[in-house]
């Protein structure tokens, strides 16, 4: 018996795993060369084979360890089948990576632990201490956490700064205070008032600091982030700031509030603005170069009229030329707003239009609306029938009628007669007036258009409404090119047309013009392949609220 077991035991191959945390719980467990040390001595000792050694720096209290996951993945291959460790609290201080062990050994891929300072034996006994084991490492450092968050509100109550002191200051690990630091608080007093006069910049600040010997830890000048903290940070006048809350601190003060707000106002002062230029020109970034593919930029000038009108202002819309040499002039904002206008108001629908346009929208509604409910009528009895045979097959089936292959064999096929009519409803409850929406919601964006367009001293709103109309804006040659968006290009028309009602006849709009799209409107309206996009569901209505005038008769046509 006792032979048997020395095999078993050579022909377990095993895993060192070694793992230091920098958490408080970890603080007084032995380093990761210590710990390899020790188990190499217990290895040879105990006569076990190593394979190989995994270590890894990286805290335990939830999932992800790299090092870890890496050595069960191998496990599982079958590579080795036992892990030698300091401790239990080594693998696991979370329920997820203390399963994960707890389970291989239920599997067996995992056959045996080793622990210098735990007794183990892969039984249900010794699974039972290791899952012990394991919930009081997670206890302990769940209680751990809690107790540090118990002693930052005490520290915070007592009014003590809970992290590393600022500088100026210094940690009293004996009192568990902070105490002003005399080599450098007259250092930290003279900056402040140095700063507080207006004439220092922070880069002035981190040289006087750099040139009395306040450095980086490498040597180095402190980062400007660094200097902006400490300038705005209350800690020096006797109040800190932590989790967003204030406190009355009880260390003693460096500065006094009068010199902290008047370092604030300088800060102020010297704090870039960062201006909006969009809201003062309402076109930036609609367009581009149509010769070089720069932005279009804004530039503003001024002129004076002594004798009229005085000061006034002038504004320009020009390539940005930021890829070199553009041939392109400049065009005033108002040639630029009037373009705007005239692609609104050409691909906008009248009121008058659209009023009629949604009276045939909302009649064929009500029409989709019947055919629907006739359809779901149709489907409905054919389910009811379906579920009446389902029950049937089953009482045959109970009263031992029929086989279990043949009640199997057409309960199969009863379900996906079942599940085929319960789809086609659904489909019809949900999708029946996704079309009449979205044509609902173009024509309204269509009038919307023709609105703007004629409104006044509302940049904001057509350069907005611009980007819904079409795309790829260029300007080339003081001209605005751009590409229509689908369902737009087909109300687009001479100018007088959005200014008064249209005859049927009239919403054509110049589609003879591109017998390319015409192709593709007729190609969208016959295919019967795959959902059609948002705006070629509103192209098709417009045909077909006019195929009688239009005398288009392939929005009927079938695919052969």
């Amino acid at each position: 018996m006792l032979a048997k077991e020395q095999i078993k035991k050579l022909m377990i191959k095993y895993f060192i795993y070694c793992r230091k945390s920098t958490d408080e719980a970890d603080r007084q467990v032995l380093s990761i060369e210590a710990q390899i040390a020790e188990l190499k001595e217990f290895a040879k000792k105990e006569n076990l084979e190593i394979v190989d050694c995994f270590t890894e720096a990286k805290t335990a209290k939830k999932p992800g360890r790299e090092k870890f996951e890496q050595m069960l993945k191998i496990i599982e291959k079958g590579e080795a089948n036992g892990i030698l460790s300091w401790h239990a609290d080594r693998l696991a201080r979370n329920s997820v990576d203390g399963g994960k062990i707890i389970y291989l050994l239920d599997t067996g891929k995992l056959q045996s632990l080793k622990f210098p300072t735990l007794w183990f034996e892969n039984t249900p006994q010794g699974k039972f201490m290791l899952s012990i084991a394991f919930g009081q490492s997670k206890y302990y450092i769940d209680n751990l956490s809690e107790n540090v968050r118990r002693g930052i509100r005490q520290k915070l109550r007592n009014g003590v700064y809970p992290n590393k002191a600022p500088i100026g200051y210094l940690n009293e690990p004996k009192k568990r205070t902070i105490e002003i630091d005399p080599k450098t608080a007259r250092l930290v007093r003279k900056a402040f008032q140095l700063f507080s006069t207006g004439k220092y910049t922070f880069v002035d600040i981190d040289k006087f600091f750099f040139k009395h010997g306040i450095k980086s830890s490498v040597n180095k000048y402190l980062r400007m982030d660094k200097i902006r903290n400490m300038l705005k940070s209350p800690f020096y006048y006797g109040v800190f700031e932590f989790a967003g809350e204030t406190y009355q601190g009880t260390h003693k003060s460096i500065i006094s509030k009068t010199l902290f707000d008047k370092c604030q106002e300088v800060i102020k002062q010297k704090s870039k603005t960062h201006f909006n230029h969009q809201k003062e020109f309402h076109f930036l970034g609609l367009a581009k170069c149509g010769e070089c593919g720069s932005a279009i930029t804004a530039e503003k000038h001024f002129k004076f009229y002594p004798k009229t009108r005085g000061k006034v202002r002038y504004d320009y819309y020009r390539c940005g030329k930021k890829h070199g040499y553009c041939s392109q002039k400049y065009v005033s904002d108002q040639e630029f707003e009037k373009q705007i206008r005239e692609i609104l108001w050409r691909h906008s629908l009248h009121e008058l239009n659209a009023k009629r346009m949604l009276n045939w929208l909302n009649a064929d509604e009500i029409r989709e609306k019947q055919t629907v409910e006739n359809k779901i009528s149709l489907l409905k009895p054919q389910l009811t029938n379906v579920e009446q045979k389902l029950d049937r097959l089953l009482t045959g089936y109970l009263d031992q009628v029929i086989e279990t292959n043949e009640y199997q064999m057409v309960k199969k096929k009863l379900i996906e007669e079942k599940t085929n009519f319960m789809e086609q409803i659904s489909s019809f409850e949900k999708n029946q007036f996704l079309w009449v929406e979205l044509a609902r919601d173009f024509i309204n964006s269509a009038l919307e258009a023709h609105k703007i367009a004629r409104a006044k001293n509302n940049g904001e709103e057509l350069s907005f409404f611009a980007k819904k109309v079409g795309s790829n804006y260029f300007l080339s040659g003081r001209r605005l090119e751009f590409l229509p968006m689908r369902g737009f290009n087909a109300l687009a028309a001479p100018a007088p047309a959005a200014s008064a009602p249209l005859s049927l006849h009239d919403l054509r709009r110049g589609w003879d013009l591109n017998p390319r799209e015409l192709y593709q409107l007729k190609r969208l309206a016959t295919s019967r392949y795959g959902p059609l996009s948002h705006l070629s569901y509103t192209q098709l209505y417009l045909l077909k609220c006019r195929r009688k005038e239009l005398n288009l008769h392939f929005l009927t046509e079938t695919r052969p």
